[in-house]
């Protein structure tokens, strides 16, 4: 007779030198070729920048920098700063006037306080006029509008809300784009547990969490930018961060088939198109024509893993960030001409403004 005894495994003792999640991070044994890329293929336009200071910044010093890249022009989309000093628009068109007139452009912002209180439409309206008369190159809405911006009743501004529509088609009427970023990643409002990818982002920056029973859901955020997007046909807008879609193309790509008056921009989401080269490249080939090159954060030396990914095809190498991409990096090795369209040719059509000898000829 066999007698089987089911007794409980026991873990291994926990060596207390053992390494966190956070803390563990090998370097790979993998020998493959690698191609670091530390100069852009082509001048490129990065739409996504901020430059909280430009009003006191040494641009000169700024261009040499972008030169390193091979950076041929900024746009600046934090025109008001910090707040909504009234003077820093000025102050900023007045410093790229004087020292950078060529590489930098600069997006005016809307101040969304007091909404619902009579005139507000026609006074924001006038302002965004006023501002690009006085050379601001477009409008750039930030993320807390739809989710933390409330009108003069205490209520939640929907991206959609018809009351800024005077903004809206202001925008069409003065031939500018409008870089509007609306949500978060999708994580964000979801439990915070061993099922969210975006565990290490959350506990390292737990401010980023929503609460979906606080707010608007991820979804309604989303479907209100759609319905924006479909009512103010006649006004262009850049889509930011790729809409926070960029793990799922199919669905921004049905975005943009909906609404061909919409670009995106690749800021802060090149790790979700670094994990899927294969798909990544299949999209971007298809959307050639709406996709600009944007970064977000002002750090020279994070630019290099962009050309690399977008570049060469080159396979499993790190991301810069580790809790926006645990997972490693290959190269998408896109067609020169899709290239140079992310890089400088969409922003061209989008910007006739800008210095064409900066860029080569086609």
């Amino acid at each position: 007779m066999i007698i089987l005894l089911c007794l409980p495994l026991l873990a291994a003792p926990q060596d207390s030198n053992d390494p966190s999640f956070e803390q563990y991070q090998p370097p790979s044994t993998l020998v493959v070729p690698e191609h670091e890329v530390t100069r852009a293929r082509y001048p490129f336009v990065d739409v996504h920048s901020h430059q909280w200071e430009m009003p006191s910044q040494d641009l000169h010093a700024l261009a040499a920098e972008m030169d390193g890249l091979n950076m041929a022009v900024m746009v600046n989309l934090s025109g008001y700063g910090f707040g909504q000093d009234p003077t820093h628009l000025e102050r900023s068109l007045e410093r790229v006037a004087e020292q950078q007139p060529t590489r930098f452009l600069v997006f005016t912002n809307v101040n969304f306080e007091g909404i619902g209180t009579p005139g507000w439409g026609e006074r924001a309206e006038a302002q965004l006029r006023a501002d690009i008369a006085a050379g601001a190159d477009g409008l750039k809405v930030y993320k807390s509008f739809g989710m933390d911006v409330l009108d003069s009743a205490g209520e939640r501004v929907a991206v959609d809300d018809a009351r800024i529509d005077p903004i809206w088609r202001a925008c069409a009427q003065l031939g500018v784009p409008v870089l509007i970023h609306s949500g978060d990643p999708a994580p964000f409002w979801q439990p915070w547990d061993d099922q969210n990818e975006r565990w290490l982002e959350l506990k390292q920056k737990p401010g980023r969490k929503r609460d979906p029973e606080a707010g608007p859901t991820w979804e309604e955020v989303m479907a209100e930018q759609r319905s924006l997007f479909a009512r103010q046909r006649k006004t262009t807008f850049i889509s930011a961060h790729m809409g926070w879609m960029a793990n799922d193309l199919k669905r921004l790509g049905q975005v943009l088939d909906d609404n061909p008056n919409v670009l995106t921009e690749i800021g802060a989401v090149l790790a979700e198109l670094g994990r899927q080269p294969r798909a990544a490249r299949a999209w971007l080939k298809r959307y050639q024509d709406r996709v600009l090159f944007g970064k977000d954060a002002w750090t020279p030396a994070e630019y290099p893993v962009y050309f690399r990914v977008l570049e060469t095809a080159d396979e499993y190498f790190d991301y810069y960030r580790r809790r926006h991409a645990y997972w490693k990096m290959y190269g998408l090795d896109l067609p020169d001409e899709v290239l140079r369209k992310l890089y400088y040719k969409n922003a061209l059509r989008l910007f006739p403004q800008l210095d064409r000898s900066l860029f080569p000829e086609d």
